[in-house]
């Protein structure tokens, strides 16, 4: 299992950015759409191990007999539980404050060589789905579940009713929008602003690098959790995004797509 808050924050982070007005019309203008083909997942593998009843991640260890368990908090979570529910399939649920969060059915495949993570999403005013493949680099211990091992991922799709955002320029800063109710109102200044209706109550400071490029900074309880950087291509249809997860220490690759008015 990967852990679902790095695919929601890099999400988050893609739809939730925007550009000032300059002399020109903004290039940012308009409904984007993220295109999943064409993101590139983090390089980093991940390393998992369930064996003797335990589930361990980075650090991370908690039994794996279906009951909340305090852990590492991300902001959008504060307990994990892990259900193995045969010998190839696992489910992981994260809450916060009780509320459920993220549930994630991870699927190895019947020869082994690939772990399917499927994650919902039900933060949103609707559920976003986001599916992650990665391929085995390294088996796990004899004895373990087949889900241990390390795992390259190699593919990420997302619902659409998740990669959706409308920007919306002003004389001096911007609006944000999802269709599920994320969005800000900024400006160019310096300052941190709050993002609406995000459950780990994430602020946002937006640099202007150029008339084509902009710089998000993204924070949760005083700490800068990720960076993102985004550039609108020449012919105006793509955006090219790279988001630097601070706290999983992974860089995302993703494209947006311009939609027609």
């Amino acid at each position: 299992m990967s852990d679902p808050g790095v695919y929601v924050r890099t999400l988050l982070a893609l739809l939730l950015l925007t550009q000032s007005a300059t002399t020109r019309p903004c290039p940012f203008d308009g409904t984007w759409v993220i295109d999943s083909a064409a993101t590139q997942p983090p390089s980093n593998p991940i390393v998992l191990l369930l064996a003797d009843g335990m589930f361990r991640q980075t650090g991370e260890q908690i039994k794996a007999d279906g009951t909340d368990q305090k852990a590492p908090g991300t902001g959008y979570s504060d307990t994990m539980s892990v259900r193995i529910i045969d010998d190839r399939t696992v489910e992981i649920i994260l809450k916060k404050a009780g509320r459920l969060m993220f549930t994630e059915t991870d699927t190895v495949s019947a020869d082994g060589q690939t772990l399917t993570q499927v994650v919902k999403d039900t933060t949103e005013a609707e559920t976003v789905t986001i599916e992650t493949v990665s391929k085995r680099l390294k088996k796990g211990p004899n004895g373990s579940h087949a889900l241990s091992g390390s795992w390259q991922a190699y593919k990420v799709n997302r619902s659409k009713n998740g990669s959706i955002i409308t920007y919306r320029c002003t004389l001096d800063g911007f609006s944000a929008k999802t269709p599920l109710g994320e969005g800000f109102d900024a400006k160019f200044d310096g300052n941190f602003y709050p993002v609406e209706d995000d459950a780990a109550h994430t602020m946002v400071m937006l640099k202007l690098l150029n008339p084509d490029t902009v710089e998000q900074a993204s924070k949760r309880d005083g700490k800068i959790v990720g960076i993102l950087r985004l550039t609108v291509a020449q012919d105006g249809k793509t955006i090219q995004a790279t988001y630097e997860d601070k706290e999983d220490k992974t860089i995302t690759r993703s494209k947006m797509v311009k939609q027609k008015e």
